[in-house]
């Protein structure tokens, strides 16, 4: 029996947040199935684990944590 998988979807997407410059910034989106792969784009460049930026992700939420944020990072 062979069973096909289920798309993970958008459970709720992101928000437009907005923060000072300096501050640190959240970012979370609900999944409609845990622990799925999630990837962190800006434009084309997907971001990596670094002190700016910390992904976090816990059942079906994930999050991105900027830190220091600057206006590039809109």
């Amino acid at each position: 029996l062979c069973v096909p998988a289920v798309p993970v979807l958008f459970k709720q997407a992101l928000e437009n947040t907005d923060t000072e410059e300096g501050k640190s910034v959240s970012l979370r989106c609900e999944l409609t199935k845990a622990d799925a792969t999630v990837v962190w784009k800006k434009g084309e460049a997907t971001l990596q684990a670094s002190a700016k930026y910390e992904m976090k992700q816990k059942g079906t939420v994930a999050e991105l944590v900027i830190h220091n944020a600057e206006p590039e990072d809109a």
